[in-house]
């Protein structure tokens, strides 16, 4: 048997609903279509969203605000799935605007490395024994 629960006398203020200002992205295509731009040839590099982004240039002065941020933030090895959660973008507009910068060569992008799934059975036998030896 479940106790009873208790109800406030006074129930907590309740906060206002997210104004649209602060959710901007989800809500204005236009912004988009504009960092996206009107994709000419419609052609995209095959990208994932593990797929590692490099700069390999500072942002030219001719670069747009998102394109700069996002060579910044490529100094490092960065995902595309994070770099769209920094620059809250979705993945197809972050695709556009990496292709446009591969095409440009101010970014490399490249596959993760991948590690082998399985480890060799006889390295962990050969630890096992090892650790059954102290």
């Amino acid at each position: 048997m479940t106790p009873p629960r208790r109800q406030r006398r006074y129930p907590a203020h309740e906060p206002p609903p997210p104004r649209p200002a602060e959710q901007g992205e989800e809500r204005n295509p236009e912004r988009l279509y504009v960092v996206a731009g009107a994709g000419e040839d419609g052609a995209r590099a095959a990208l994932d969203l593990v797929t590692l982004v490099v700069a390999r240039a500072e942002p030219p002065p001719s670069a747009t605000p998102e394109q700069a941020a996002l060579l910044r933030l490529c100094a490092a090895p960065l995902s595309v799935a994070e770099l769209s959660a920094y620059l809250n973008l979705p993945f197809s507009a972050m695709t556009v605007l990496i292709t446009e910068l591969l095409t440009a060569e101010l970014v490399q992008a490249r596959a993760p490395i991948v590690r082998q799934a399985v480890p060799d059975r006889s390295l962990l036998e050969a630890v096992m024994h090892g650790l059954q030896r102290l």
